[in-house]
């Protein structure tokens, strides 16, 4: 499985948690059904899901004029994943995360969710260094 299609699994597999907090295993095989699990994705959802207070911490400091509370459910899930993989997967470059989480919110968000999930990524690299 290439690893964009991985974050879009993990990201419907979070969503399914967010929503119904159910165990990231079956979460997992809803999404995939038939599909062979990978080891990419399964890092992505167990790492969001044992890490959602740290990750939501980070992306609380770097909001303006929002609350998490605010956050559409799939731009917030897509936030975790991006923010997970650039504080805990080095191996990825974190423009590759931000891209990647862009593309995602594009895809499943609404008209400004790309530049609101870019925006929200971009000062959290700027405040990293």
């Amino acid at each position: 499985m290439k690893r964009r299609t991985a974050r879009e699994k993990a990201m419907q597999s979070l969503f399914q948690l967010e929503m119904n907090e159910t165990d990231p295993d079956l979460a997992i095989r809803a999404v995939l059904g038939t599909e062979k699990s990978d080891s990419f994705l399964t890092s992505l959802v167990e790492g969001v899901s044992n890490n959602k207070d740290t990750l939501d911490g980070i992306i609380r400091q770097h909001l303006e004029d929002w609350t998490l509370d605010r956050i559409a459910t799939t731009e917030k899930v897509i936030l975790r994943i991006s923010v997970y993989e650039m504080n805990h997967l080095p191996d990825i470059p974190e423009s590759v995360s931000i891209n990647e989480a862009v593309e995602l919110a594009k895809k499943y968000g609404n008209d400004k969710s790309g530049q609101f999930v870019n925006g929200v990524l971009s000062k959290i690299i700027h405040n990293k260094g």
